[in-house]
């Protein structure tokens, strides 16, 4: 029988949690430490203050002449956070820290106060030519990939392509075999799932276990990666890369970004054409530059980032909310695409891979010479009416101020005449404001600004410019020197840098993300940090093998794609196996397929479409309420603060993620407000009375209705003991006391217990 409750060994990786811990650290932390705390608390002070050392974290730990500095996941009890708030010594006595900084610390110390392992790296690169070449074959991940020869095992007819021949060696290697081939019905699923993100129908199920011809399975791939459904399944993966929200990111971001679906669109349009992905990356960096119809939309990879307003109008607010922009946009850049932690250089060199301070704001530079940009798709005459239209409603609303102040100054009442005046100039604004025309259509991307190389911010404060750092790739990824940019911005050789055949991160880093997203868990097991506090590959010469293929067979995602799932090794089935699992519990050498649990959108949609409910509508303006909405869960309105929307909440309690950063992998939680919401909420009411009022119309017996419901959901016929308990539960007499609603029916009540179960949630 179906059970709802999922077992602890299907629950998610812990690792994801703690990298982004580590991420935390090294981009909000350490700089905060090193900036306020290092003079007077570290191996560097002329005197140790307190006995306390704030540089590694068993020093922290070990605490000074008052004990432990900090308690992990309690800030309250930790003396820093007492002393940073000036509940009890004072720290740092030159001034107390902003309200920013002492939270920084304290979240900090909620996530247990994650360090990385202090593990030896190149982190200062010299100049010359020669150090640089020995600094890239210090590291797996510098070095350009090189297809490597295909290894030939010894059970030779398992492999149905090259890609299989890798996985079989790491296999035989460990005494390994691997699991047999998945049924027709898991395949069918787990193909349909991964492609588009909805089950399949029973028709298709069927059709496709009649069809026995050797092309059946080719064919069924290549019908889903036609559909357009495969662009909505495949951006919403890019999205969480890309960060992508509505805006409203609350304190110093709180402005909505009210066209951020025309690049959300634009992406999914690109993925269903088969966009190449180098000229995808490349459109998303300096597209409003070039000259394909559509590829000004690219840039709002960048412009839908946050763009912080200062909190105040002195000098030092300003200049930081400008770097913290500047930041988002390095960082998102250098992760998404070359899967590097560039960030973390802002304040000083790199604590574990050769990427300088100076290489850092060598790519800020590029972003301070560009500016987001509002894109009209209208002519040129309506965006002048609009903004004529804007003026005249600021020139009536300044002189309506300055009226006021004038009239209303002195300490008398106004004569009936300036009575009179005042409300004639409040009419015209009202009259003003009226006419305003909606906003045109625009979308949000970059254009050109002044173009200048930045100064390396002294231990990131903008207000202590040092050297000036030119605008370049980051120098250990070229073969040689950096040629400096100076084509306006430099986005266009910054464009070319990064697509560039010779970059050995580009193709590795989607490559990587693909094969992630088709087994659960990718080759590097840290998508978006492919330097030396990331994971090496499981299988290196797959990788490279893989980013080869891309790169020589034109870039082509869906080639991929194919290539992939047409593997035997995507074909395996989930089967347990002890030997196999006692040697390699982890499953990192793919010996069977992960079982996995389908992220909130797929869950939704998959929801929906067993109820016969989903809309099949293309693109446009975003829901604000998933709840009532039958669309697409791509569709639903996201904020960067993840509490704006009705949407929001719906998503984030199955772990979605909030996208104030870029997130390569989810987490997968089970908690009880999912369990909750699955028994009590009016989402799941209306669902489980959809799909009853569904199977009640088509079928007439209680049999065939179970039966149907059971292809429908999971994709596989009913045993005879779960129809046999279905039918016990469907006939019973008498009410359920336990059900409030008097509406509710037994069908009801059945079909949200079918609508609950984690086998409709998971695929094998």
């Amino acid at each position: 029988m179906i059970t709802l409750i999922v077992t602890l060994s299907l629950l998610g990786a812990p690792e994801a949690a703690d990298q982004n811990g580590i991420d935390f650290f090294e981009k909000r932390v350490r700089p905060l430490l090193a900036e306020r705390c290092f003079e007077c608390h570290s191996g560097k002070a002329e005197k140790l203050q307190a006995g306390l050392s704030l540089d590694s974290r068993e020093s922290i730990l070990r605490g000074g002449d008052s004990g432990a500095a900090i308690v992990p996941g309690k800030p309250d009890e930790s003396l820093l956070i007492r002393a940073v708030r000036y509940a009890s010594v004072e720290m740092p006595p030159s001034g107390k820290l902003k309200k920013q900084e002492i939270d920084t610390l304290v979240r900090w110390v909620e996530l247990g106060a994650p360090w990385p392992a202090e593990v030896p790296a190149p982190v200062r690169a010299p100049d010359t030519a020669q150090d640089w070449e020995e600094l890239r074959n210090a590291h797996w991940s510098w070095k350009p990939p090189v297809r490597p020869e295909l290894p030939r095992g010894v059970h030779s007819s398992w492999p149905r392509n090259s890609a299989d021949y890798f996985v079989l060696a790491h296999l035989e290697d460990a005494g390994l075999k691997p699991a047999p081939p998945a049924d027709r019905r898991t395949l069918i699923r787990r193909l349909y799932f991964d492609l588009i993100g909805v089950p399949p129908t029973p028709e298709d199920v069927q059709e496709f276990i009649d069809d026995q011809r050797p092309e059946a399975y080719p064919r069924l791939v290549e019908r889903l990666l036609s559909s357009p459904q495969y662009g909505e399944r495949w951006a919403r993966h890019w999205l969480d890369v890309a960060r992508y929200s509505d805006g409203h990111g609350g304190f110093l971001d709180p402005e909505a970004l009210p066209h951020a679906w025309r690049y959300r669109d634009w992406i999914v349009r690109s993925l269903n054409r088969d966009l190449p992905y180098d000229e995808f990356v490349r459109q998303q960096i300096v597209g409003d530059l070039l000259d394909d119809d559509e590829s000004f939309y690219g840039p709002g990879f960048f412009a839908i980032g946050p763009s912080y307003n200062s909190d105040g109008g002195d000098p030092d607010s300003i200049a930081q909310s400008k770097a913290e922009t500047l930041d988002d946009r390095v960082d998102t850049f250098s992760r998404a695409f070359l899967a590097l932690t560039i960030s973390c250089s802002r304040c000083h060199d790199h604590k574990f891979d050769p990427i300088p301070t100076l290489d850092y704001y060598s790519i800020a530079g590029v972003f301070q010479s560009s500016r987001t940009h509002l894109w009209p798709l209208v002519s040129q005459g309506v965006v002048d009416r609009y903004n004529a239209a804007k003026k005249a409603v600021e020139d009536a609303e300044k002189r309506l101020a300055e009226r006021r102040e004038e009239v209303l100054s002195d300490d008398r009442e106004p004569t009936p005449e300036e009575q009179e005046g005042l409300k004639a100039l409040e009419q015209e604004v009202e009259r003003l404001r009226k006419a305003v025309p909606p906003h045109y259509p625009a979308a949000h991307t970059l254009a050109e600004a002044e173009a200048g190389d930045m100064n390396v911010a002294l231990r990131g404060n903008p207000l202590k410019p040092g050297p000036v750092a030119p605008r370049r790739f980051p120098r250990i990824l070229t073969a040689a020197q950096s040629p400096l940019f100076k084509k306006g911005s430099g986005r266009l050789e910054l464009a070319a840098a990064v697509t560039n055949v010779d970059n050995p991160l580009t193709a590795r880093v989607i490559v990587n993300r693909l094969w992630l997203h088709h087994f659960g868990r990718a080759l590097v097991r840290s998508p978006n940090n492919f330097g030396t506090l990331g994971e090496k590959p499981t299988h290196p010469r797959l990788l490279d093998w893989l980013a080869v293929e891309l790169n020589e067979s034109g870039w082509s995602l869906k080639r991929l794609h194919r290539l992939i799932v047409l593997s035997a090794t995507y074909r395996m089935s989930s089967t347990y196996d002890a030997h196999n699992f006692a040697i390699d519990g982890d499953n990192r050498l793919i010996w069977r397929s992960n079982p996995r649990r389908v992220d909130v959108e797929s869950w939704r949609d998959a929801l929906l479409s067993v109820t016969g409910e989903l809309e099949s509508r293309f693109g446009g303006e975003p829901t604000t309420a998933l709840s009532k909405s039958r669309r697409r869960t791509l569709y639903g309105a996201i904020s960067r603060n993840g509490d704006v929307f009705e949407s929001d909440m719906f998503l984030r309690l199955f772990d979605f993620p909030v996208p104030r950063a870029s997130r390569a992998k989810r987490t997968t939680t089970t908690v009880p407000q999912q369990y909750l919401f699955l028994m009590n909420n009016p989402f799941m009411f209306e669902r489980a009375r959809r799909l009853a009022e569904r199977l009640v119309s088509e079928y007439d017996s209680d049999g065939e209705r179970v039966s149907r419901a059971y292809d429908l959901l999971y994709g596989r016929q009913v045993t005879d003991t779960e129809i046999e308990l279905a039918l016990d539960f469907l006939s019973a007499d008498g009410e359920n006391e336990n059900v409030a609603q008097e509406s509710v029916s037994r069908w009801d009540q059945y079909a949200q217990v079918l609508l609950s179960a984690s086998e409709f949630m998971y695929v094998r």
